[in-house]
């Protein structure tokens, strides 16, 4: 049959918790197993601007989860309305075999917020101030470096390539500490 998922619990907010339906029963009679899914079918990634971080992590998503079903979004909470990623981050995504050229950004509003299943911000001051602008979020609404460190992303805007490589990095793991969960 397939997974079960729970939604991470505010009190004790560790995530989903995969449960096997052959643990819960004996399935052998039920044939093949087929993976019911995830729970999280739109995922969205806040910073900002919505040109260095948000994007690039956005791009990853979309290049490590391409078979899941899974829909990547970013947005920005003081976003540069209509502009593309910055040039170092998609220079960054480029030499990773990414192109991140039709990334426009966009305003983060209380709807989008709502419309996402998940919502990963790169600053704990971005988590907060996502939470003032649609309190109804709360439960919804992590880190991204959630599964790392549980520390902020620093913002590369108008800082040298080398910030951007760290900061490059530091997404990319926590990309990868998402995999798992999603």
């Amino acid at each position: 049959m397939g997974t079960c998922y729970k939604r991470p619990s505010p009190k004790t907010d560790r995530g989903p918790i995969s449960l096997s339906l052959a643990s819960l029963i004996d399935a052998s009679w039920l044939g093949p197993r087929e993976q019911v899914g995830t729970v999280y079918k739109r995922i969205l990634i806040v910073c900002v601007g919505n040109i260095c971080r948000s994007p690039m992590a956005e791009y990853l998503f979309r290049q490590r989860m391409a078979t899941r079903g899974i829909e990547f979004s970013s947005a920005g909470l003081g976003a540069l309305v209509g502009s593309p990623m910055d040039a170092t981050a998609l220079q960054l995504l480029a030499e990773n075999g990414i192109d991140g050229t039709m990334h426009r950004a966009h305003q983060l509003t209380p709807a989008i917020l709502r419309q996402a299943d998940l919502v990963l911000g790169m600053e704990k001051n971005h988590v907060a101030a996502m939470i003032r602008l649609a309190p109804e979020v709360r439960d919804k609404v992590y880190l991204l470096d959630k599964w790392l460190h549980g520390n902020d992303i620093p913002d590369p805007y108008r800082q040298q390539r080398t910030v951007f490589e760290h900061v490059h990095e530091i997404i990319t793991q926590g990309v990868s500490s998402w995999e798992p969960h999603l």
